[in-house]
């Protein structure tokens, strides 16, 4: 059995990282796993997708429309862009962020007020405030570790050793913080 894991975000909110860890943890548990990642049109700023899926045996990197266990959204918008990816009984987790996109902030596109309320409509959704939580624990950048405590708890994952992972794969300076960011997503879910 492959699971699938979509995380999408906006250039510059660390959901290539996210993935890098989540698929480094994967991979050092045994599972068969496969990453395919997707930029937008500037790194920063633009759309990012990132996909993850593991299991036995996995052929392809590419998620499916309709194929993702869960979808994890670091940015609101991206969220609704994304839903399509989602299975029927799938679960999406979303951060209550907004950026703006260029479209936007052009002024040929409004940013939809209404995006938690149409995730709601359509699928199991956990929304939560990245944003509030990493300023709590004292660094804004922590926000995608927080997210990835998201998928671990969601995809029941907690038997991997993730401090190992994150001391290995983080500069030893954030380490600490990093592993509090871990776990206060891990018990948002």
């Amino acid at each position: 059995m492959t699971n699938n894991i979509l995380l999408v975000g906006v250039g510059g909110q660390g959901t290539i990282l996210a993935s890098k860890l989540l698929t480094i943890g994967l991979l050092e548990s045994g599972y068969d796993v496969k990453m395919s990642e997707i930029h937008g049109m500037s790194q920063r700023g633009g759309s990012v997708s990132s996909h993850v899926r593991y299991g036995d045996k996995v052929e392809s990197p590419v998620i499916e429309l309709g194929g993702a266990d869960i979808l994890v959204s670091f940015e609101k918008m991206e969220a609704l862009r994304y839903l399509n990816y989602l299975k029927p009984n799938g679960i999406v987790v979303v951060n209550d962020f907004e950026i703006n996109s260029m479209p936007i902030l052009s002024g040929k596109l409004d940013y939809p007020e209404n995006a938690v309320e149409v995730l709601k409509s359509k699928a199991k959704t956990i929304v939560i405030d990245g944003a509030k939580e990493a300023e709590t624990i004292g660094n804004s950048k922590v926000m995608n570790v927080i997210l990835l405590g998201t998928i671990i708890k969601s995809m029941k994952l907690e038997d991997i050793d993730w401090d190992k992972i994150l001391r290995d794969n983080i500069k030893p300076k954030l380490i600490d913080i990093n592993l509090k960011a871990l776990e206060v997503g891990m018990n948002l879910v």
